[in-house]
């Protein structure tokens, strides 16, 4: 079989291979590059590899050695977010180490995780499995989830673990919020500014829909509260907005983009009922005026089924199960059965950032912590 590149080689390429996920199409990517990549480096370690399509240049993997229900899956996504190359003082698309530090746009979040997975793996007998082996790589987490929805719909598999490699410094992460993502338009008539009443300002009505989004951001604050997490209440963030279109003329049309993040325990149906309670009042009076819309399939909160291999990680690695107030795809990989945890090397607050980077002291730790974790489900 081929020998696999070293690890900084395999970072460095993983890298310097484009798969930008973003809604606009001018900076979409696809992360087709990248999977067919990562498809050859599991041929080489003997892995027996599918591709599924999910849109236009963009693929899901799924690689196994075995086959069966149990065993262990490593996780995560092929796509980064789009960059601003004036933001960034180090090259994006290219690993550069200087001051203990791996940079570059997915270094943490996170396509190098799935260089330390294969240099981890290279590193360990895999003739001798008991139970299967899997690494799965996913396309458009960073905007729609598509991917994570359509491996979950294919259920190709059951391991008894998963684990999920986004950056969470090492500490394992069994909970998080949920996310959904609408847009809010309102259709006015537009006119000549010097008679206001001629027309329907959009823009003075979407003031008052946004005051009741206001409104219902601090009911959730009162009404709903898990201490699990840093911020223990579900969140509401008006996040875009734009409308109008010169200083003379009535505003004829005004769009707000809102991002909402619902509790475990929280249905995705309750939080829409909320939300459109409180835009009724805008409906009734301008009947057809408002309307709105998922920018994308909503994502559920997530909580791992509680089992042993979780309170077994948390031991070994001398660290409580903590919740994260940000979505990841673990809810559609829970979907497959067994245990699952969020748990990568990388800090959260490197994600979506100039300058992304790894910081090496994290590289080896995470290096035994897959091992540990491939001896213990797959090797014995």
């Amino acid at each position: 079989m081929q020998k696999l590149p070293s690890l900084p080689q395999m970072f460095h390429r993983l890298l310097a291979l484009p798969s930008v996920s973003a809604t606009d199409p001018a900076l979409d990517t696809g992360n087709k590059a990248v999977i067919e990549q990562l498809a050859q480096w599991c041929e080489s370690l003997g892995f027996k590899v599918t591709l599924q399509p999910v849109g236009h240049n963009k693929l899901n993997l799924w690689a196994e050695l075995g086959s069966g229900p149990g065993g262990l899956l490593l996780a995560g996504h092929a796509d980064t977010v789009p960059f601003d190359q004036g933001r960034w003082h180090k090259n994006p698309l290219a690993m550069t180490e200087a001051d203990g530090k791996w940079y570059g746009l997915g270094a943490t979040d996170m396509k190098g995780f799935f260089a330390l997975v294969l240099a981890a793996l290279d590193g360990l007998d895999l003739s001798q499995l008991k139970a299967p082996l899997r690494i799965a790589a996913t396309a458009d987490e960073e905007t729609t989830m598509e991917g994570a929805r359509r491996l979950a719909e294919a259920a190709p598999f059951s391991p008894a673990l998963t684990l999920v490699g986004e950056p969470t410094d090492l500490k394992p992460i069994g909970r998080h919020k949920g996310h959904i993502s609408a847009g809010i338009r309102i259709t006015g008539k537009s006119g000549h500014s010097s008679d206001p009443a001629a027309g329907l300002n959009a823009m003075e009505l979407m003031h008052g829909v946004m005051g009741q989004l206001l409104t219902l951001r601090q009911e959730l604050s009162e009404r709903y509260c898990d201490n699990h997490f840093a911020v223990p209440y579900p969140t509401l963030n008006l996040g875009h907005i734009h409308g109008g279109d010169n200083a003379n003329r009535i505003c004829g049309c005004c769009e707000l983009h809102i991002d909402m993040r619902p509790l475990p325990g929280m249905s995705i149906p309750e939080l829409e009922g909320l939300l459109q309670e409180k835009l009724s009042n805008v409906e009734k009076a301008h009947p057809g005026a408002l309307q709105w819309q998922h920018l994308h399939a909503p994502c559920p909160a997530f909580v791992s089924p509680q089992g042993p291999l979780q309170d077994e990680i948390s031991q070994l690695l001398a660290a409580p199960v903590e919740a994260a107030n940000y979505a990841t795809e673990a809810p559609f990989f829970a979907s497959l059965g067994g245990e699952v945890l969020v748990l990568g090397p990388g800090s959260i607050r490197q994600a979506h950032q100039p300058d992304e980077y790894l910081a090496m002291d994290q590289i080896n730790p995470a290096q035994q912590l897959i091992q540990g974790m491939v001896k213990r489900l797959c090797l014995t």
